[in-house]
Order: C-alpha cells, then sequence, then structure tokens
C-alpha cells in the first residue's frame, strides 16, 4: 500500500417498464496510480470483479513527481479523494484505495474485502438509474431517492494500457478499465424525488462508458447507480 500524507464486464442498463424488477449496481472506485507499485494488484481486482457491479478507476497524480507520469492521473481525482480521507477519518490518501458506495474504504487489493463489501452494498434498498443514450444526447431517469442527493456523471475510457519506463513500475505492462476522464455534478435531487434530465455530450464521450449516480451531498453514500457501454 502506498500512502499520502497531506498537511470486468460491464452492465448495461436499459429503458424498463416499471412493473419489471431491477438489480440496481454498486458502484466500485478505486483510486490508483501508474506511479506506485502496490496499485498494479488492485487494478487486476477490479478488472475481475463480478459484471453486477459498476467501476471506476480514478487514477490520483500526487505519485507523478516519483519518475513517472500516471497518463490518466488527475488533480480532481486526488481532491476527491481528499474528500474522502476526510469522511472517512483516515490518516491522509494513498494508493490502492477502494470505495464502496461511498459507505466504506479499504485497501484496494483486498480481494475478499471487496466481494463482502460488495455484497452488502448490494443487499441494502438501491435507487434504479435508467440511462438512454441517443445521438448525442443522454437522457437520465432515477427512482426516487431516500435522502437528498446530487446527481454525478462520470465518462470513462473502457480499457487501457501503458507501458511504463520509469518509477516503481518501470518495465511493466500495466492494463486498467473504466478509466475516469471525467466526473462532474449534472444535478440535485429532493429527498423522495426522482430526477429526470437529458444531458449533451461532448464528441469527447464517443466510445467511453458513461456511468451516472446518485451520491448524498459532501461525499456521502451512493444509492444508486447506472453504466452504459461503448
Amino acid at each position: 500500500m502506498c500512502r499520502r500524507t497531506i498537511a470486468p464486464i460491464a452492465v448495461l442498463c436499459v429503458w424498463m417498464p416499471a412493473a419489471i424488477p431491477e438489480r440496481a449496481p454498486v458502484l466500485v472506485e478505486l483510486f490508483t496510480s501508474e506511479g506506485c507499485s502496490s496499485c498494479p494488484p488492485a487494478d487486476r481486482l477490479l478488472e475481475k470483479l463480478d459484471p453486477s457491479v459498476i467501476v471506476l478507476s480514478e487514477h490520483v497524480d500526487y505519485w507523478d513527481r516519483l519518475g513517472w507520469r500516471d497518463p490518466f492521473s488527475s488533480h480532481a481525482n486526488t481532491l476527491r479523494q481528499e474528500g474522502y480521507s476526510r469522511q472517512f477519518e483516515t490518516e491522509g490518501p494513498y494508493t490502492p484505495q477502494m470505495v464502496i458506495d461511498g459507505a466504506v474504504q479499504f485497501v484496494g487489493s483486498d480481494a475478499p474485502r471487496a466481494a463482502a463489501e460488495i455484497g452488502k452494498a448490494a443487499a441494502r434498498q438501491r435507487v434504479s438509474v435508467r440511462l438512454k443514450h441517443e445521438g448525442s444526447t443522454l437522457e437520465i431517469e432515477t427512482g426516487p431517492v431516500p435522502h437528498a442527493a446530487e446527481v454525478w456523471l462520470a465518462i470513462a475510457e473502457d480499457r487501457t494500457a501503458s507501458q511504463v519506463t520509469a518509477g516503481e513500475n518501470r518495465g511493466r505492462n500495466l492494463r486498467h478499465v473504466a478509466v475516469e476522464r471525467n466526473l462532474r455534478k449534472i444535478g440535485s435531487v429532493r429527498r423522495g424525488s426522482p430526477f429526470h434530465q437529458s444531458i449533451a455530450l461532448d464528441a469527447d464521450a464517443t466510445g467511453k462508458r458513461l456511468i451516472v449516480f446518485v451520491q448524498e451531498p459532501n461525499l456521502g453514500r451512493v444509492s444508486g447507480a447506472g453504466l452504459l457501454v461503448p
């Protein structure tokens, strides 16, 4: 595990009649870095997780100074992880870190813990998130939310790979899935209400995974998530 001290096959969500039961997936976030030698096992675990979950690989930038600049790193991902660090009251951000539905965190390469926590999350009541993509428009519709929440849209590379030539992973070919390239809040929803909105997508969303999730404010619990894959 690399700590920083601070001062799978995808699921396709389609339109379905309300009377048909829906399986609402669990959201699994992995904070990782190509500059951290502890991260490749966690990256492989994320790739092998059950297809009933939605995964999102968020590459942080604080290990870029160790000789290898992760081409997928983002300072915005670092800030998101720092927010989780405050929420979970950890000693500070570290990699690899896995977060399940915004509710629990642990070392991202711990496969038994991941399976257990995903099972617990899947057993909780969840909000359906239905996505429909036509042309350059993404239509989003959710069921009523149990608490006031924010709605987020992540655009992620389906699969990527790097031949690392420096740093702790020098000489390794690293593979990743669902690499987040853009994450933004697209709206808010009041307790007990559904969310319905059409979003215009930029050209850079073409061929990428579209992930929408409903999360309580201040990086709280995720109550539902949906995915469309290229």
